[in-house]
């Protein structure tokens, strides 16, 4: 399927140039984005991610984005993705920017720039991840924001890419277990299935919420870590079977980690039975 792509209130041709040379999100990567499962032409999650993203834009100290004009673009390139090719599968993103600015850091008074485009893809039933060799600040002024500037993300992902991963895992500034690059990550470990606390610097994943709610609601033992409970060095741990590794993100749904670091990892059965959980309801519950 053909990239779909809207801004400034019209769809335009992947090779049209739309957004502004000094646009602050090119510039200076002053903007923030959500990136949204498309499960048989329809958004999954919409209104979570539309609230993050006004999350993150406010906690940017942008002005929260127009919501409406988003949703414009989203219908948008929906209605011409599923003109195009029929329902689909695949992935939304919605990009908000503070628009045209000055070369440098400080903003000026402007309209925003939004920009949706859409994509079929394959979700991936598995993930080989690597050990980050830097670590998430988590007392960043945008930590656990997801805005546009993610050249530590693109650096981090090449190091795992270069060792044969698909995601590279990141601990904090303390020593804790954090995230991935673009995902959250759950650990099974003695019974229970635990992902990192906020406070760790992690993204607030849509996934990870969802993980957290379902997994509760179907009886399953899932659950927020406790603050220092996940060391890094849990990740150890793999190879003597004691732990079992899973990411979630709207690009993985659930995914276990089958391969950290060239060591074999075995999905763990609260793992499976969290993922069949959540791909069934997922399909049924498109705005959860």
């Amino acid at each position: 399927m053909s990239l779909v792509i809207w801004a400034e209130g019209r769809l335009v041709g992947a090779g049209e140039a739309v957004l502004s040379a000094v646009d602050h999100g090119i510039t200076v990567g002053d903007g923030v984005f959500e990136t949204c499962t498309v499960f048989d032409g329809q958004v999954f999650a919409l209104t979570r991610h539309l609230e993050r993203l006004r999350r993150s834009a406010t906690g940017l100290g942008l002005e929260a984005p127009d919501e409406q004009k988003v949703r414009e673009g989203v219908a948008a390139v929906l209605a011409e993705a599923v003109r195009l090719d029929g329902p689909f599968d695949g992935r939304l993103r919605i990009t908000v920017t503070a628009g045209i600015g000055p070369l440098g850091s400080m903003r000026v008074p402007g309209a925003q720039s939004v920009v949706v485009a859409v994509q079929d893809s394959v979700m991936m039933p598995e993930s080989r991840s690597a050990r980050s060799p830097w670590p998430r600040n988590e007392r960043s002024p945008i930590a656990g924001l997801k805005t546009t500037s993610y050249a530590e993300n693109v650096v981090a992902l090449a190091d795992a890419k270069a060792k044969g991963g698909d995601e590279s895992i990141l601990p904090n500034t303390v020593g804790e277990l954090c995230e991935g690059t673009g995902s959250n990550i759950f650990v099974e470990r003695g019974g229970e299935l635990l992902t990192p606390t906020l406070s760790t610097g992690c993204l607030a994943g849509i996934t990870r919420a969802l993980v957290l709610e379902w997994g509760t609601e179907a009886g399953l033992p899932v659950r927020e870590a406790e603050e220092g409970e996940l060391p890094f060095a849990v990740l150890d741990e793999v190879t003597t079977g004691q732990v079992g590794l899973a990411l979630t993100s709207s690009g993985r749904n659930v995914q276990p980690i089958t391969w950290l670091d060239g060591v074999d990892v075995a999905p763990g059965e609260i793992t499976l039975a969290v993922r069949e959980v959540f791909e069934k309801n997922c399909r049924e519950r498109l705005d959860p």
